[in-house]
């Protein structure tokens, strides 16, 4: 049995979704299962090419919703889980009951433990450790941002190397691990420490970088990072320096596409009141309630800025 799982790649979430995924369906369905990965990025034209669903079965977590109807299973926890108004109605006609949905989830990885649980009596109590970071993780449940910032368990030095590590091939070789090893021992495993070093360094000139590109007005970080090879950086840094904001706009650039992430600050000292997904949503983009970004072709970095300024204006307003 080959089982191709697309997940989104270079996060933590989609990676601990994808291996518990593959190990519900090793111990439920086929213990002899093959597992094929593809990792998933938010494009400016995403589009699902009908050779992604190569396997017997295909499965995607943690990322949008296709109505390929080669697709067997799909979890999702996104606001923004759908391409189109007919994706959306594709999927509530779906009566196959290995399509499930519900953005109330912190994670994903939470969603599938729970829904498996639920409808199949699933139960991987040694996954325990991987459900609970995923949701911290993706729930931003760090008790400051100095925490978040600091990287002191495996788990944060895990997403450090997960976000900032070039290709799929460290991400793909986690999710193997994950389904059966201790987060301890995989960040210690010398590919990843190897990996690690140098992204930490990294990771603390970033710090400084986005302290000197940052303006903070009205209750809104701006930064611009195009020139700056940190697409992948750490989301709390903001908070970080500037404890009493409510909002961060950026604007970045990777390989693929030119990026504007718009967040909100957990440990915000007075109620948020936007939605942030439902803002990204009118350019194309979307995400969480507290957290969204908006993809543009590579080349698109001026429409990025205006989409950005736009953003941080109206969240300035309240």
């Amino acid at each position: 049995m080959r089982v191709r799982v697309l997940y989104h790649d270079h996060c933590f979430d989609g990676a601990a979704s994808a291996a518990f995924f593959s190990r519900f369906y090793r111990d439920t369905i086929a213990p002899d299962a093959e597992f094929v990965y593809t990792g998933m990025a938010h494009k400016a034209s995403q589009l699902f090419e009908d050779s992604l669903f190569d396997g017997d079965e295909n499965a995607i977590v943690d990322f949008k919703y296709s109505p390929n109807p080669n697709l067997t299973w799909w979890f999702d926890h996104h606001q923004s889980a759908f391409l189109s108004p007919e994706d959306a109605e594709h999927f509530h006609r779906d009566t196959s009951g290995k399509k499930l949905f519900d953005p109330s989830f912190r994670s994903c990885t939470k969603f599938i433990a729970t829904a498996t649980r639920q409808k199949w009596g699933y139960n991987a109590a040694d996954l325990s450790e991987l459900v609970e970071w995923a949701d911290i993780i993706d729930g931003a449940q760090y008790s400051s941002a100095r925490e978040a910032v600091q990287l002191g368990a495996a788990a944060m030095k895990l997403t450090l190397v997960i976000e900032g590590s070039k290709g799929s091939g460290i991400v793909q070789s986690m999710i193997r691990w994950m389904m059966y090893e201790r987060l301890g021992a995989i960040i210690e495993k010398p590919e990843v420490q190897e990996l690690y070093r140098p992204l930490y360094q990294r990771h603390l000139r970033s710090v400084d970088v986005i302290r000197e590109r940052s303006v903070c007005q009205g209750g809104v970080v701006y930064f611009d990072l195009v020139g700056e090879d940190l697409d992948g950086y750490n989301k709390f840094i903001p908070y970080h320096l500037f404890p009493d904001s409510l909002y961060t706009v950026s604007v970045s650039v990777s390989t693929f596409r030119t990026k504007v992430s718009v967040g909100s600050n957990p440990w915000a000292p007075r109620p948020l009141v936007h939605n942030l997904a439902t803002i990204c949503e009118r350019y194309g983009g979307g995400g969480h309630a507290k957290v969204g970004a908006i993809s543009f072709e590579i080349n698109q970095v001026e429409e990025a800025r205006k989409a950005a300024r736009e953003i941080m204006l109206e969240l300035q307003r309240g």
